[in-house]
């Protein structure tokens, strides 16, 4: 089986099994959506979620993060870990945007990518839920999910967004990413995937080949 007949395949099985796939961080700008991806690190969406409302309520605009300080931002997001590098991050790339981009977020990978703390993953997602343009979000469960799948055998999240890239319907990429999420959450987990209820396990090289 080619990757692109593997990628027909879980394109429409995710499809079914979760019809609703959306980003499950909670914003209203594509600034919010930049932030709250960057909180997410290590972090649970859910921990973002409780963290970003008063996050936002204070800081509405890149020009009120360009003009606060690392400490003041610090305050608000301690509870999603990291918090020191994490405000640092957003203090400087609000700083960039104010300077480059008349604190627009720009609309491409190419741009997002130079933002301080910003790399490919955040960019993509940015791209493809606000821009609406083809994305790739290549986080833990994409890498672990479509290597079980027989996608590829590798870690290099660079290398597995081209794979997908070349192998994904541009239009259905970033909604297969994001059914990705909800199927490694409820079904193909890391440590003891469900194999009996998974609706992609007859095209899975890791349970045909009884690698799981």
């Amino acid at each position: 089986m080619t990757n692109n007949e593997r990628a027909l395949l879980a394109v429409q099985a995710l499809k079914n099994e979760y019809p609703d796939a959306k980003c499950s961080l909670i914003y209203t700008d594509p600034l919010q959506l930049l932030i709250a991806t960057r909180l997410s690190a290590q972090c649970t969406d859910a921990r973002v979620n409780m963290v970003t409302p008063s996050l936002f309520e204070h800081f509405k605009t890149a020009d009120d993060f360009a003009k606060s300080s690392y400490e003041e931002v610090a305050k608000y997001i301690k509870s999603c870990g990291l918090y020191k590098t994490k405000s640092k991050d957003i203090v400087e790339m609000c700083k960039m945007l104010c300077k480059n981009y008349n604190g627009v977020v720009p609309d491409t990978i190419e741009e997002l990518v130079k933002l301080p703390g910003i790399g490919r993953k955040t960019a993509n997602l940015v791209v493809g839920d606000i821009f609406n343009k083809p994305a790739v979000v290549v986080d833990t469960h994409c890498i672990r999910i479509t290597s079980r799948l027989g996608f590829h055998n590798i870690k290099d999240a660079a290398k597995i967004e081209k794979i997908l890239r070349e192998a994904l319907p541009a239009a259905e990429s970033n909604n297969f990413c994001h059914r990705l999420v909800l199927h490694g959450r409820a079904v193909c987990n890391a440590r003891k995937p469900l194999c009996d209820k998974c609706c992609m396990s007859s095209f899975c090289d890791s349970y045909i080949n009884n690698k799981l």
